[in-house]
């Protein structure tokens, strides 16, 4: 293909949807929720530009989103917290997996500049994504690289090819990214990290089974479900808590925590006014090595 086609075909990719709705959660909880905000991310809804409408689309709804909202920004205040504090100890490298529309780079530069940080995302997504932040003139670090790959493929050789040292400590998220992949890929991408040199972590969520949520959550969740597969995007995976811990045993992390949705509600939630509390639907589990 030309340098023109190529360059008319990154044009023409569109994000992909779910990158895109978890942006907009973000930028709601900013805009809806009453202050203080567990994060304060509106960059991926300046990205995404989805026009004047967006909060009318019916998946925007202050109310019946509350509570999916409310994990969704206490899940990526949790990794920030996570980064944050082993940086602290030393850690100078973070890998971000399945990354979407993140803004992790744009919002804390001055925690970004003490890390090399890797976006590790599908081609298209990710194309779309440096075109946006060209377009809408934020600068792209050197500390930042982007790196495009395959998940049920060889994307390890890619993000080690891109400057990731496994003999040195690394903190790697991968939230709202087991759901979408099959057990052997997620059993590939644990043992990859629990490889990792001693002193990493690695902060992954994971999607309960439906019939183990909340019950005034089921029915969202089986939306979710069947929205995900009629986007040709369907969820593949879902873990117990216990099932989770003893799948994170098994590819050889020292040590693995369940972080269940009542703490994060109670680190980012108590007290507040006005909110709602992160449903058990999707929870966290960390990993250490």
């Amino acid at each position: 293909m030309s340098r023109r086609g190529r360059e008319q075909a990154v044009a023409e990719v569109e994000p992909d949807h779910t990158a895109v709705r978890v942006a907009l959660w973000r930028a709601l909880h900013v805009q809806a929720d009453p202050a203080p905000h567990v994060i304060e991310d509106e960059v991926g809804l300046r990205l995404a530009d989805p026009g004047e409408e967006w909060r009318e689309r019916p998946d925007m709804d202050v109310e019946a989103t509350r509570r999916i909202r409310a994990s969704i920004v206490a899940r990526a205040r949790f990794v920030e917290d996570v980064v944050e504090e082993q940086a602290g100890k030393g850690v100078e490298q973070y890998v971000i997996l399945g990354a979407g529309l993140d803004a992790f780079a744009q919002r804390r530069p001055e925690l970004g500049a003490r890390l090399t940080v890797f976006e590790v995302e599908q081609p298209g997504t990710q194309a779309w994504k440096r075109r946006r932040l060209a377009e809408l003139g934020y600068d792209l670090p050197d500390w930042l690289r982007f790196v495009p790959v395959d998940f049920e493929g060889d994307w390890w050789g890619q993000l080690v090819a891109a400057g990731l040292d496994p003999g040195r400590p690394a903190v790697v998220a991968a939230t709202g990214v087991t759901m979408y992949l099959t057990l052997d890929a997620i059993t590939t991408m644990f043992r990859r990290v629990a490889g990792l040199a001693p002193g990493s972590t690695l902060v992954t969520t994971f999607l309960r089974p439906v019939d183990d949520v909340e019950p005034e959550q089921r029915a969202q969740l089986e939306v979710a479900v069947r929205g995900a597969r009629a986007a040709g995007t369907p969820f593949l995976s879902f873990f117990t808590p216990e099932q989770m811990l003893a799948l994170g045993r098994e590819c050889g992390f020292r040590d693995v925590r369940h972080v269940p949705a009542a703490e994060l509600a109670e680190r980012y939630f108590g007290g507040r006014e006005g909110g709602a509390a992160p449903s058990r639907g999707e929870e966290v589990m960390v990993g250490s090595t």
